[in-house]
């Protein structure tokens, strides 16, 4: 196609768009410019699957020139401006505040966010970031200095003219972040009650997708059944699974990266073993003869055969409206995590094998799923006092003193 050629405050721009139909991603669009500083004529083009999405591409790039942005400028991934930008961002800062700045920003904001363009990230994108550093119980001060990094950076961002508006300064998320904590203190109240409602749960979410795919109930119910996070129900290889014992041998979880999804290493860093309930066993059996011979075929994919992860869930199955319908209207993928420790909890599973189950660093955060029921604990006082009684005669009265005259 030919090109077309722009200028835009001193910066000449000449575009173009090259059908390659052999290609994955047909549509090449091509920016070329005279890089005001080196003088030098630079290239930079990307891949889009329709013309379409090409011409975006290429207004954006020619908007950008018009407020004096070269184009690789304004292409830069948030983890590139960072890195190039970071002195600048938090000049002024005491040394006390680099460390937990910086740990913010390369283990939660370049993980999350770093793959996206600067002018590409909004409060929305923003907004679902933080939510997960607190659903992955990040403390309040490892949050606040996480956001802190982040709209120094878009300041910065700002002040470049990359941007117009800083969408780092989110509001709300100390309330988010009690709820949350709320929550953690008391996560039986998050729970399924029973198996009946699982069911009902997992079969009005396929018949509420648009393929009506079974798989995504089969990993809702495994879920719940194995207190188990969406992220390592998607990362369950065939050869987790023993079935002579049937338990589940957790390795992985798939969770998002730069990129897409990826596999890494469970939560606490450690394997550990579920067991696989009778209920589920047919349900388990079937999904491994579906995926085949392969030792390293995931249990649950999607229905093309990709990961899946919990906003795939929630938007494939149309979960909010769902769980609004049946009554559960705080319900969350995670908590289907609760619902199992809960079960297993009022089974009479010890609290320390639970702690096993649930893969828990602190006893303290297994103890909460313990129910408080006060008949219990009473009933635990007289059985004290009926050991202490058999153990050991009970203590003789002293004798009555006689008093004289």
């Amino acid at each position: 196609m030919a090109d077309r050629t722009n200028i835009a405050v001193g910066i000449r721009i000449s575009t173009d768009i090259e059908h390659r139909p052999d290609r994955p991603a047909p549509y090449r669009a091509r920016v070329r410019w005279w890089d005001p500083t080196t003088k030098r004529r630079q290239p930079l083009s990307e891949g889009k699957n329709s013309e379409e999405e090409a011409q975006e591409w290429l207004q954006a790039i020619v908007q950008a020139a018009q407020a004096g942005l070269t184009p690789s400028t304004a292409t830069m991934t948030l983890a590139e401006y960072g890195e190039a930008n970071m002195d600048l961002a938090l000049r002024g800062l005491e040394l006390k505040t680099l460390d937990p700045y910086l740990a913010g920003w390369r283990k939660r904001v370049v993980p999350a966010l770093g793959h996206l363009a600067v002018r590409l990230i909004t409060n929305g994108v923003v907004d679902r970031a933080v939510q997960n550093w607190i659903a992955d119980e990040h403390s309040r001060s490892t949050v606040k200095n996480t956001i802190a990094v982040l709209v120094r950076v878009m300041e910065q961002a700002v002040r470049d003219g990359i941007i117009s508006v800083d969408p780092a300064r989110v509001t709300g998320w100390q309330k988010l972040y009690k709820q949350a904590e709320d929550e953690l203190r008391n996560p039986r109240a998050l729970a399924l009650p029973d198996w009946d409602s699982l069911v009902q749960l997992a079969d009005a979410l396929v018949a509420a997708s648009h393929d009506q795919y079974h798989g995504r109930g089969d990993g809702v119910v495994f879920a719940a059944c194995t207190a188990a996070r969406i992220g390592e129900v998607s990362g369950c290889r065939t050869q987790d699974i023993d079935t002579d014992q049937w338990i589940w041998t957790v390795r992985r979880q798939t969770t998002p990266a730069p990129g897409g999804l990826t596999d890494k290493g469970t939560k606490g860093k450690r394997a550990r073993k579920v067991p696989i309930i009778e209920e589920i066993r047919p349900l388990v059996a079937q999904r491994i003869l579906s995926a085949g011979p392969d030792p390293d075929a995931r249990l649950f994919t999607g229905p093309r055969g990709g990961r899946i992860s919990t906003a795939v869930l929630r938007d494939a199955t149309h979960w909010d409206d769902v769980v609004i319908k049946l009554g559960h209207e705080h319900l969350r993928r995670h908590d289907l995590r609760h619902t199992g420790l809960t079960w297993f909890a009022d089974a009479g599973v010890p609290v320390h094998a639970l702690r096993r189950i649930a893969g828990h660093g602190s006893l303290m955060t297994t103890q909460r799923y313990l129910h408080p029921d006060v008949h219990k604990i009473t009933a635990a006082g007289a059985a004290l006092s009926a050991h202490l009684s058999a153990v050991r005669p009970p203590r003789s009265l002293p004798s009555p003193i006689v008093m004289t005259r």
